[in-house]
């Protein structure tokens, strides 16, 4: 599983890094479809999701920056890192910053750190369809 991080504690991180998502009417699943042509302005996916924790803690990230168990973060295949992305889940919200590259996993577009997990009430369902409103830097 790959690591992806966002940027909503930098007491628990070093430095910053790149990432990016799928956007509306994109192909599949995997963030490979490209943003709106007005990317300027923020866009919303729902795409599949999976989280990542401990056996990644104390590692760096493609942006830089090293995974600690307070990083709010996530990873992506394609946005730039440091991109601004707030997921929503049940209700729920947390704004994270893409912080590191992934997942690999097929199918899927994002990998939440378990912090960023937990506080957007993911952490039980594990894997599935995720809001995520993308604001580009």
């Amino acid at each position: 599983m790959a690591c992806v991080l966002a940027l909503a504690s930098t007491a628990s991180i070093a430095q910053a890094g790149s990432g990016g998502v799928g956007a509306p009417g994109g192909s599949g699943d995997d963030g490979s479809s490209k943003p709106p042509a007005n990317s300027a302005s923020s866009w919303t996916v729902y795409k599949k999701a999976t989280w990542y924790g401990p056996g990644f803690w104390g590692n760096s990230t493609a942006c830089g920056l090293r995974l600690a168990p307070t990083t709010i973060g996530t990873a992506h295949k394609k946005l730039p890192c440091g991109t601004q992305v707030t997921f929503t889940h049940e209700g729920q919200s947390v704004a994270a910053t893409v912080i590191d590259r992934g997942p690999y996993n097929k199918g899927y577009a994002w990998d939440l750190t378990k912090k960023t997990a937990k506080r957007v009430g993911f952490l039980e369902v594990g894997a599935g369809k995720i809001q995520a409103t993308v604001t580009p830097g």
